[in-house]
């Protein structure tokens, strides 16, 4: 063995040695879970971060918002720390990241906390927690979503559904009322689907989603719909509302009558339980859906050939063109990830931290079509599978199974 190889097996020899002495329990207990880091007391904190840092802004939280959010103090940030985050930048007028970075943290204060009663042991050890009854192996299957609906995707007759009248905030699936009142006023003069809407600042300075339309940039109308329901274009919504609603009936701005005929719409579809503040669906007082009527307002639009293509499209290109005559292309993508599977046809996602992830689907198998609403999911993975469980269900019940 030469001189070199016998230095590097004493050098391997030695680093052995060395973490050896490293007592087993004191790297466990520095090591975060896989996937979840762990921040120290001064770092900003976000979803997915764990530790006692967490656990100090959950309960800090929950004595600084009221009425109090109720986080666990399980030093887990998780979407309702979030949302509390969230809530609290808004109330100091902070940007709403829904992460605790430090003007944040700092707001919360620094103060130290009392220490949470803890009951002794006899107590905890004697106590003999209360049973649920079993599940019920029959019945609808269990979701994450706060309400569902499921429609005959036919006749538009709300077959089934959890919480379904309750009105609950509904994200972009607002969207898809915007897109009606659009497809009227298109079905009433043909002509008005060619209509050119030039973008104003207003509309460029929307908010949230986004179609990437700038402020002087002009496009057809045909085209701003895909614009809005495929990427969801909060801005396009705005555009829409400005562009068309001084034709509309009513007084005011052509924006509030926009609005005003988006309630009336409502109105004559039966939706009882909606009520619209806005044409995009940011979060507003007086500005909500129940499911079921989210359920009756997607067969309204499906029944329009425009509005159901725009809503069964992957993704579209358009070309855009300046004031000045410049041009340049962008491509929308459809948030709605169940168009990849096939005989799902549409309709609209939404997601805010009000409303949590949203979803109205329509879903085709042999000659049955339904469509499903889907509010308040925990996350954006389980608004999906909640929706294709409860097409699996009301398919397999249709069928008698």
């Amino acid at each position: 063995m030469t001189a070199t190889a016998r230095r590097s097996l004493l050098q391997i020899f030695v680093l052995a040695l060395t973490f050896a002495s490293v007592p087993a329990f004191e790297a466990h207990a520095q090591a975060p879970p896989a996937g979840r880091p762990r921040r120290d007391a001064g770092a900003a904190l976000r979803l997915g971060d764990v530790g006692s840092a967490v656990e100090d802004l959950q309960r800090r939280l929950n004595l600084k918002l009221q009425p109090s959010p109720g986080l666990d103090p399980d030093g887990d940030y998780g979407e309702a720390t979030r949302a509390a985050v969230s809530r609290f930048q808004r109330e100091k007028g902070l940007p709403t990241t829904g992460v605790a970075d430090e003007a944040t943290r700092k707001a919360l204060g620094d103060e130290k906390l009392p220490e949470p009663e803890v009951p002794s042991p006899e107590v905890v050890n004697a106590e003999a927690p209360a049973r649920k009854p079993a599940d019920a192996i029959d019945g609808p299957p269990f979701v994450s979503a706060k309400a569902w609906a499921i429609a005959d995707g036919r006749t538009g007759e709300v077959l089934w559904g959890d919480r379904r009248d309750e009105p609950l905030p509904m994200a972009s699936t607002t969207k898809m009322m915007t897109a009606l009142v659009v497809g009227r006023i298109i079905q009433a003069d043909l002509k008005a689907l060619h209509e050119v809407v030039t973008f104003s600042e207003r509309a460029d300075r929307t908010p949230g989603s986004t179609s990437g339309v700038r402020a002087g940039e002009k496009l057809p109308v045909e085209e701003l719909l895909y614009g809005m329901m495929l990427p969801s274009g909060n801005d396009a919504t705005v555009a829409f509302a400005e562009h068309f609603g001084g034709r509309l009936p009513g007084e005011g701005e052509p924006y509030d009558r926009f609005i005003a005929a988006m309630n009336k719409t409502a109105e004559e579809l039966g939706l009882a339980h909606t009520r619209f503040a806005n044409p995009h669906g940011l979060p507003a007082d007086d500005h909500h859906a129940g499911a079921g009527d989210l359920a009756r307002l997607a067969f309204a639009l499906l029944k329009d050939p425009v509005l159901a293509k725009v809503v069964d499209t992957p993704r579209r290109g358009c070309t855009l063109e300046s004031g000045s005559g410049d041009r340049r292309n962008v491509v929308w993508s459809n948030t709605n990830r169940l168009l990849g599977i096939d005989g799902y046809d549409g309709v609209k996602t939404g997601t805010t931290n009000a409303a949590g992830n949203c979803l109205v689907a329509s879903g085709r198998h042999g000659d049955d079509r339904l469509i499903v609403v889907v509010l308040g999911a925990t996350t954006s993975d389980a608004r999906y599978m909640d929706a294709r469980n409860l097409f699996r269900w009301g398919w397999n019940r249709r069928a008698g199974r």
